[in-house]
């Protein structure tokens, strides 16, 4: 499974749990201050899921390798490149 699928998964499975406990019948109502923290649920969860995001992206970011021999190598390319484009006449 991707990682979409879980993500999906996981929202499917709380979002369901949360339609069923703050759309419930009146009988099976919960008690009033369950139902407040209840009701701005999916908002504290998509901040922390923004949250997360922010984190995960800084972390690979800061943690970033360098490919000096991908760099290397690509000079050789850019260069090979533009002595070819040299003999035909292209200036730069």
């Amino acid at each position: 499974m991707t990682k979409l699928g879980q993500w999906l998964c996981g929202l499917a499975l709380l979002g369901s749990a949360w339609a069923a406990l703050a759309l419930a019948p009146p009988g099976l109502r919960p008690p009033a201050p369950y139902r407040q923290a209840l009701l701005p649920l999916p908002v504290y969860l998509l901040v922390a899921f923004g949250c997360y995001s922010l984190a995960t992206v800084g972390y690979r970011l800061a943690t970033f390798n360098d490919c000096e021999e991908a760099a290397a190598e690509l000079q050789e390319h850019i260069s090979a490149a533009r002595a070819d484009l040299r003999q035909r006449g292209l200036r730069f």
